[in-house]
């Protein structure tokens, strides 16, 4: 159970953070060759102005998906470490 909820806490939190970097580095060279990254569709655009969106709008079943499995795995984590032996 332990174990379980262990790979169930960190790999939600660790595929999110891929993710994330992944887009944001996407981002970053657009933005450091002097464009505007167009989140909605992912690509970067040297003539107009795009506002910001955050990832948590661009991907909400992703980060609320990933979050509630994280949470399952520290209660899992938790009923492990207490329970009798």
């Amino acid at each position: 159970m332990l174990r379980v909820g262990l790979i169930l806490l960190v790999l939600p939190c660790l595929a999110l953070m891929a993710g994330f970097m992944y887009e944001q580095s996407s981002v970053n060279d657009c933005l450091s060759s002097g464009g505007s990254f167009n989140y909605s569709l992912m690509a970067c655009d040297m003539d107009n102005q795009h506002p910001f969106v955050p990832y948590m709008a661009r991907h909400p079943l992703a980060v609320n998906g990933g979050m509630l499995v994280a949470v399952l795995g520290l209660f899992m984590c938790i009923f492990g470490l207490y329970r009798r032996r």
